[in-house]
């Protein structure tokens, strides 16, 4: 679902980068409960999970790859507002470093994954929840129901924003130039992979969770739930927060990266501009914004999350989620200071 740079018209982009600014912004603001420094933890681990999620590609039958977010369970977790940032977080840094989705194109890779996802599917979650006990099998159902719908809305956008390149940015002949595809190609190509197979992880993935916590830390699920009842409860109420979990749970992931690798191909609409099928979209050669402005960033340290020799995969793909984990949690950190200090410095002007 990571839209690489020049499929998308700089126009579009911008449209992006817009919408997602007042997001941000909003995001840093409303996000300051779990800035708490007993929170700061949990909110680096919802980015970090983020991450490392993202590096398991899952087949589709089609012969693609499609992955899960996590936007979602953070959301459950910690308010979709925080999610906006953990996600956004990690998708930059996976852009900068890692050269996974675009730099230009990260703000509408930002709007899907970070903003649409979450609150979609936070919505769905609430919706589904009601007012049913913090412990209750229904809550855990309704964060998996969440995690479906969050997906599947994300995927939908990145759809029509692929889609709609060809119709609106086009040569005097019409050949497009940015993305080929069409919304009847789009549409279903996208909606298929993740209804059948991301979103299912995606529901898996966040239930499970959720039911794990209803048993063993539910301190964490009350940090966004002050006022649903605990009633219902499945085994002994814990009182405080335990970070163990997250920690394994993490390291387990970083051990198991190299999984992510045994699915062949990429996802729809991540080809490099030489790996374009352009037989199959009725094109005699790339698409010239497309092949201009796909090297738009070329700094990564780590492309697609591997030496740039090439050898070694499985380790360089350890290596990669290592590496990504540990700036994420820095970048939050520093997100999280940064957001205090405006506050600070707001607070310090209203007194005088």
């Amino acid at each position: 679902m990571h839209i690489p740079d020049g499929y998308l018209s700089p126009a579009t982009c911008a449209a992006c980068y817009a919408g997602m600014t007042p997001a941000w912004m909003v995001a840093g603001r409303k996000v300051k409960r779990v800035v708490k420094s007993r929170y700061v933890p949990l909110l680096a681990m919802g980015a970090a999970y983020s991450f490392l999620v993202m590096m398991f590609n899952i087949p589709v039958p089609d012969g693609t790859t499609a992955h899960a977010v996590g936007a979602v369970l953070i959301a459950v977790l910690l308010g979709p507002w925080a999610a906006v940032i953990a996600v956004s977080v990690a998708l930059l840094i996976q852009a900068l470093l890692f050269g996974d989705g675009g730099v230009l194109a990260y703000g509408a890779n930002a709007l899907n994954m970070a903003l649409v996802m979450p609150f979609v599917g936070y919505g769905a979650y609430k919706l589904t929840a009601g007012r049913c006990p913090l412990t209750a099998c229904r809550r855990a159902v309704a964060a998996g129901v969440g995690g479906y719908a969050g997906l599947i809305a994300a995927a939908l956008f990145a759809a029509v924003e692929f889609g709609i390149q060809p119709d609106l940015f086009h040569s005097a002949n019409g050949t497009p130039l940015y993305a080929p595809f069409h919304l009847t190609q789009t549409i279903p190509a996208m909606l298929s992979a993740h209804m059948l197979v991301a979103g299912v992880v995606e529901s898996a993935l966040t239930y499970g969770v959720v039911a794990y916590l209803q048993r063993a830390n539910v301190p964490i699920l009350r940090i966004n739930h002050d006022n649903v009842p605990d009633a219902a409860a499945v085994g002994p109420m814990r009182k405080e927060l335990r970070w163990s979990w997250a920690i394994v749970g993490l390291g387990t992931m970083v051990t198991l990266a190299p999984l992510g690798l045994v699915a062949g191909g990429v996802a729809f609409g991540e080809d490099a501009p030489e790996d374009l099928d352009l037989h199959k979209y009725g094109l005699a050669v790339v698409p010239r914004g497309l092949a201009h402005y796909s090297r738009a960033w070329t700094h990564t340290i780590f492309g697609n999350y591997g030496f740039a020799s090439g050898d070694h995969a499985g380790i360089g793909y350890v290596v990669s989620a290592i590496v990504g984990v540990i700036v994420i949690v820095v970048a939050v950190a520093v997100v999280v200071v940064l957001a205090l200090l405006v506050r600070r410095m707001r607070t310090q002007r209203s007194l005088l």
